[in-house]
């Protein structure tokens, strides 16, 4: 059955599996709780994709795949994954795009034994303090693009930003991010309510700030609103943030707002190595579209995860925690590297929103941080 049937029947039940792989390597039954409901169905849907492109692309039969919508509800994301490690017995958990749902989810069933790969949610309490041994990150601590657009916005000469990011962990560590690197004064700072689509209160103390640039952190479609009704209210001020709000899911939705526009990720399709260029152009053929920056974490996520299965057995939990943390795999974003608390160790890059065609991309434009790590490591007693 092809991969694309599967996606299309996983995202309609909100429920799906798959069973690929070959050799002679213990099986692995892997939970994937991700959103595929809701306004930010478009996040977890590349993370499935991306995932699932990976595990098709492997050609193994010894990895199932079960698929679960959590709606973006923490409620929902802890019965999930209570019904997959109780009743599915899975071996590895993944998926959850949202840090207050992995911030449910993940102590409890790192807890329990199980091995938990996350392909986004990175929020500093479970990279310092609260770090587990069987909790890895394959896309990023939560502060790090934020703490990048901080150095861009120094190197843009920027010296008074008004700031914003939603009220939940990964907001919280947006800003915090931010002002870590970010070396002017704050003409404002504000949380917005997670899911919030009305942004005019906001733009009207943006406006009456004095500030000479803004700094947002607003992912899926809270930066898509965000960025309309800031372009529409006529202030004409530079913006710069993360990846999240102009991330190729998006950009078309959000269009000419987005030109010129600056951000931070730790991927993009034009990242020059044989497995990036392998991995766009799959993606592409399979899905008829280009990848995200989920699309990419997912993709790698897999294959942090079929490397450990090549080199240890699921059975002993000391040998594939050891395999995970060699990250023996070959990343979309080349050099790949665990730090000690097991959150990667990377180069994070400035982009720009460009137009190829009638299609809004992005182009990277220099590293913003090399070989950059998190500043929680020393905090993780593991």
């Amino acid at each position: 059955m092809k991969l694309k049937t599967l996606a299309a029947a996983a995202a309609l039940t909100a429920m799906g599996s798959l069973a690929l792989a070959d050799g002679h390597q213990s099986n692995v039954k892997v939970g994937m709780i991700t959103t595929l409901s809701g306004g930010g169905a478009g996040l977890g849907i590349d993370v499935r994709d991306g995932f699932l492109l990976a595990v098709k692309m492997s050609g193994s039969n010894h990895i199932e795949v079960v698929v679960e919508d959590d709606q973006r509800k923490p409620d929902i994301a802890v019965q999930l994954a209570d019904k997959m490690i109780q009743s599915e017995k899975v071996d590895v958990l993944t998926g959850i795009i949202w840090s207050n749902l992995a911030m449910a989810v993940v102590p409890a069933a790192t807890g329990q034994g199980k091995f938990y790969l996350s392909p986004n949610a990175g929020p500093s309490a479970l990279a310092g303090a609260g770090c587990h041994p069987n909790y890895f990150n394959v896309a990023w601590q939560n502060d790090n693009l934020h703490e990048a657009a901080g150095g861009y916005a120094n190197a843009a000469g920027f010296e008074n930003s008004f700031i914003l990011a939603p009220n939940y962990p990964a907001g919280a560590d947006a800003l915090t991010g931010y002002k870590r690197i970010y070396e002017g004064e704050l003409a404002g700072e504000i949380f917005t309510e997670l899911g919030q689509k009305d942004y005019a209160a906001e733009l009207a103390q943006i406006r009456a700030s004095g500030a000479d640039s803004v700094f947002f952190f607003l992912p899926g479609g809270m930066g898509i609103s965000f960025l309309k009704q800031y372009a529409d209210s006529g202030i004409d001020l530079p913006v710069v943030g993360p990846a999240f709000s102009f991330d190729q899911g998006i950009l078309q939705a959000v269009g000419d707002a987005a030109m010129g526009v600056k951000n931070t990720s730790q991927w993009n399709k034009d990242i020059d190595n044989a497995a990036n260029k392998a991995f766009v152009d799959a993606f592409q053929a399979e899905y008829g579209r280009l990848p995200s920056l989920y699309a990419s974490q997912g993709y790698d996520t897999a294959n942090l995860l079929l490397s450990a299965m090549a080199a240890a057995d699921i059975n002993d939990p000391d040998a594939f925690r050891a395999a995970l943390k060699a990250a023996d795999f070959d990343s979309v974003r080349g050099d790949f590297a665990f730090a000690d608390n097991h959150h990667p160790i990377q180069d994070i890059y400035v982009r720009e929103v460009i137009k190829e065609g009638d299609i809004f991309t992005n182009k990277i434009l220099n590293v913003a941080l090399e070989d950059h790590s998190n500043v929680y490591v020393g905090d993780c007693k593991m």
